[in-house]
């Protein structure tokens, strides 16, 4: 049964998290957090989402908050680095934060950056991990397919595992994989599943070979297994700058899929300046563990959001409430 808002308004609590680093523009991540009878949860939808969209977020919350997780296949969950539109010299110290990942996912295509600040950091990332580690980019949708074509080729010496939401259209994504196929770099879907009408719609058009999945924007670990289910694709269980309480959430969901072929975007604690628990959910010899977040009090305290943006995340969260069936 959904909870009241009541009864959420009454154990909610907004953060306010620094960043080690600028990352998607911001330097401080804002989340609201809720404790129903299973345990901490988090609603963290980004500022600019609309609320329809991020009615989706709570959902999730709630589906982790108050009901059963299902059961886990796996204790531990291997996770990717995650490096952001960095310079090339600063990405040796991004990586240290990851320890033991033999994975990278390098973000590229940022506003204001050129095609060769990306290679220049992926060149770094390939050096710092050497022959045998694995390195994905993300570029968020932002290249057409022309630039996704001419990026691909330039950053393919680097022996990419694959190139995540290079395009912003399913259409787009189909072309760009239609004409880099005999490349063998695999295209992910990200935005074309966690933000469309039809989340499946990019599997049931062979759009994509992997898809990104995030339990936030889906509705939760039961609605993302379902879809996974129908999919039929190889997923990637990513988070969207978490604190550690929306990590536990996405790693509760990695352990109950029966297939995990690939590391999962689950390390981002690593780019918190600070989070909610003094014990944090970071990578430990590449991988984190399965378990829930009790929040410190005094961490709460610490990172409370301002007056002015807590009032912000409470009206939001009524609104959304609203929304939801």
């Amino acid at each position: 049964m959904l909870p009241s808002l009541d009864e959420l308004l009454g154990t909610a609590r907004v953060v306010a998290l620094p960043l080690v680093t600028r990352f998607r523009g911001i330097d401080s991540r804002e989340a609201l957090l809720l404790h129903g009878p299973e345990g901490w949860a988090e609603f963290s939808p980004f500022a600019e989402y609309d609320d329809e969209e991020a009615a989706a977020w709570l959902r999730a919350a709630i589906d982790f908050g108050w009901e059963k997780t299902p059961a886990p296949l796996r204790d531990r969950i291997p996770v990717n680095a995650t490096v952001p539109a960095v310079d090339a010299a600063e990405v040796a110290a991004v990586l240290a934060r990851f320890p033991g990942c033999r994975t990278a996912k390098v973000k590229v295509a940022a506003p204001g950056q050129t095609l060769a600040d990306d290679v220049a950091r992926v060149r770094a990332v390939r050096d710092a991990l050497g022959p045998e580690g694995r390195i994905r980019v993300d570029a968020n949708g932002l290249w057409n397919v022309d630039e996704a074509e001419h990026a691909i080729h330039a950053l393919n010496e680097f022996d990419l595992e694959y190139v995540e939401q290079p395009c912003a259209s399913i259409e787009e994504l189909a072309e760009i994989r239609r004409r880099t196929a005999y490349l063998d770099v695999g295209v992910a879907a990200d935005e074309s599943v966690r933000r469309a009408d039809d989340p499946l719609l990019v599997a049931r058009t062979d759009s994509a070979d992997i898809l990104v999945i995030k339990a936030g924007p889906l509705g939760g670990i039961h609605a993302a297994l379902a879809l996974i289910a129908q999919a039929g694709l190889p997923v990637v269980v990513s988070s969207a700058l978490d604190t550690s309480i929306g990590i536990a959430m996405g790693a509760h969901l990695a352990a109950a899929i029966p297939g995990l072929d690939f590391d999962c975007g689950l390390g981002t604690a690593s780019l918190l300046a600070g989070d909610v628990t003094g014990d944090p959910i970071l990578p430990v010899d590449g991988s984190i563990p399965v378990r829930r977040v009790t929040p410190d009090p005094d961490l709460l305290d610490r990172y409370q959001a301002s007056a002015e943006r807590t009032a912000w995340w409470l009206a939001r969260l009524s609104r959304c409430h609203a929304l939801l069936p």
